[in-house]
């Protein structure tokens, strides 16, 4: 049959009920004649590759902070730095003596439970990994009825189940977007006052994308529309909502892309700096 024969014939809706069968057409009926199979496999290739950098990171346990060579950057990856390794390392705030491994790991649970449950890294792993559906006019991978996801359950059952956790989530959130701006004031804090170098210029731009990312979020649009039946009676949340949240929102998945990408860079560049395998030029 033809795709014009397809489009031509009466629509059949597919039917989605929580501990039923998966709905959808059968595997072997793909409509789509582009090479769709092209974006899940590069975000699955790019969520890997971040993992694997980050588990190398953490584990390295070492040069993550540049003040032994006039440079106030701390790795976003290990930030804020609290434990005892982190005042061997040079940087003031640490203390916690119970903490025996790399101080990354007390920090990353906090802002990988609100990526992992995001509404956008969940199409992107549900569609890269489990195929479920893996593009859209795609069979999912479960449609034919048989195998472990034969029934569909949402997100009623353990791990999926996690995913509800995100709202609380985006409230740690915001706590590290703070934290990391911080760092971006204190990257322009040099040995005789105030400067700006190549890696000032990186946390900066980290700290925008983080917080593009965390205000566009779909978790934090409660606080525009949340308990109201009229948007147009709580004017400043009107505001925020037009302005801020929906502008972000549009372009959640970028944001959700660059602020991965410039926490990587940004851990990379403090590590060589930290390192003295690079010098961090200073602009003035």
């Amino acid at each position: 049959m033809s795709l014009a024969q397809h489009l031509e014939g009466p629509a059949r809706p597919a039917t989605v009920r929580v501990g039923g069968p998966r709905g959808g057409p059968p595997l072997s009926t793909v409509l789509r004649r582009d090479n769709w199979r092209l974006q899940p496999v590069l975000v699955a290739l790019g969520l890997l590759g971040f993992v694997a950098y980050v588990v190398w990171a953490a584990n390295r346990n070492g040069a993550f902070y540049a003040g032994s060579v006039g440079r106030d950057y701390l790795s976003p990856l290990y930030s804020p730095c609290i434990t005892h390794s982190c005042i061997s390392s040079g940087y003031v705030w640490g203390g916690w003596s119970w903490w025996r491994v790399s101080p990354a790991w007390l920090i990353l649970i906090f802002p990988g439970a609100f990526r992992a449950t995001c509404y956008y890294y969940r199409k992107a792993y549900y569609r890269s990994f489990w195929l479920s559906p893996p593009a859209c006019a795609v069979a999912d991978a479960g449609s034919t009825g048989s195998g472990l996801r034969q029934h569909y359950s949402g997100e009623t059952r353990f791990p999926l189940l996690w995913n509800n956790i995100h709202r609380y989530t985006w409230y740690f959130a915001l706590i590290f977007a703070g934290i990391l701006t911080w760092d971006a004031i204190a990257a322009f804090r040099f040995p005789n006052g105030i400067g700006l170098g190549v890696g000032t210029i990186l946390f900066v731009l980290n700290a925008i994308f983080i917080w593009a990312y965390t205000l566009g979020c779909h978790a934090g649009r409660h606080l525009c529309g949340g308990n109201l039946k009229r948007l147009s009676q709580a004017p400043i949340r009107r505001w925020w909502w037009k302005n801020v949240s929906s502008q972000l929102n549009a372009h959640h998945q970028l944001y959700a892309w660059l602020s991965l990408f410039s926490i990587i860079v940004t851990d990379l560049y403090t590590w060589l700096v930290a390192s003295g395998t690079i010098h961090d030029p200073r602009i003035f």
